[in-house]
Protein backbone atom coordinates (compact mmCIF):
# COMPACT_ATOMS: atom_id res chain seq x y z
CA UNK A 1 0.00 0.00 0.00
CA UNK A 2 1.13 3.26 -0.57
CA UNK A 3 0.70 6.29 1.57
CA UNK A 4 1.59 9.93 1.20
CA UNK A 5 1.63 12.21 4.29
CA UNK A 6 -0.18 15.50 3.31
CA UNK A 7 -1.29 18.66 4.85
CA UNK A 8 -3.72 20.09 2.54
CA UNK A 9 -7.47 21.85 3.85
CA UNK A 10 -8.97 18.82 5.91
CA UNK A 11 -6.50 15.88 4.08
CA UNK A 12 -3.72 14.58 6.48
CA UNK A 13 -2.74 11.53 4.74
CA UNK A 14 -3.85 9.61 1.45
CA UNK A 15 -2.77 5.37 0.72
CA UNK A 16 -3.95 3.06 -1.88
CA UNK A 17 -3.95 -0.31 -2.10
CA UNK A 18 -4.02 -1.12 -6.11
CA UNK A 19 -4.47 -5.24 -4.92
CA UNK A 20 -8.01 -4.34 -4.43
CA UNK A 21 -8.27 -0.83 -5.48
CA UNK A 22 -9.06 1.50 -2.36
CA UNK A 23 -8.18 4.34 -1.60
CA UNK A 24 -7.98 6.08 1.90
CA UNK A 25 -7.98 8.93 3.08
CA UNK A 26 -7.73 10.31 6.48
CA UNK A 27 -9.13 13.68 7.29
CA UNK A 28 -9.32 15.74 10.39
CA UNK A 29 -13.01 14.75 11.04
CA UNK A 30 -12.30 10.53 10.56
CA UNK A 31 -10.45 8.25 8.13
CA UNK A 32 -12.62 7.48 4.76
CA UNK A 33 -12.03 4.40 2.60
CA UNK A 34 -13.33 4.50 -1.33
CA UNK A 35 -13.90 1.60 -3.19
CA UNK A 36 -13.21 0.95 -6.65
CA UNK A 37 -10.75 3.75 -7.26
CA UNK A 38 -8.78 3.02 -10.84
CA UNK A 39 -4.97 3.46 -10.89
CA UNK A 40 -5.37 6.28 -13.10
CA UNK A 41 -7.55 8.44 -10.50
CA UNK A 42 -5.02 7.61 -8.22
CA UNK A 43 -1.74 8.77 -9.60
CA UNK A 44 -3.89 12.30 -10.82
CA UNK A 45 -4.87 12.62 -7.15
CA UNK A 46 -1.61 11.98 -5.67
CA UNK A 47 0.43 13.85 -8.08
CA UNK A 48 -2.40 16.68 -8.17
CA UNK A 49 -0.74 20.48 -7.94
CA UNK A 50 -4.82 21.37 -6.72
CA UNK A 51 -5.44 17.62 -4.71
CA UNK A 52 -8.36 19.10 -2.54
CA UNK A 53 -9.97 20.53 -5.53
CA UNK A 54 -9.13 17.06 -7.42
CA UNK A 55 -10.48 15.33 -4.52
CA UNK A 56 -13.52 17.20 -3.85
CA UNK A 57 -14.58 17.42 -7.64
CA UNK A 58 -13.63 13.91 -8.06
CA UNK A 59 -13.09 11.54 -5.63
CA UNK A 60 -16.07 13.20 -2.95
CA UNK A 61 -18.98 13.15 -5.95
CA UNK A 62 -17.94 9.64 -7.95
CA UNK A 63 -17.58 7.66 -5.20
CA UNK A 64 -18.88 6.33 -2.03
CA UNK A 65 -17.21 6.48 1.11
CA UNK A 66 -17.60 4.42 4.18
CA UNK A 67 -15.56 5.36 7.34
CA UNK A 68 -13.23 3.38 8.85
CA UNK A 69 -12.06 5.49 11.82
Amino acid sequence: METKKVSVGNLRSISYDSAKRVLIVEQSSGTFEYANVSPEVWRRFSTSSSMLSFFKDTIEEDYNKRRIR
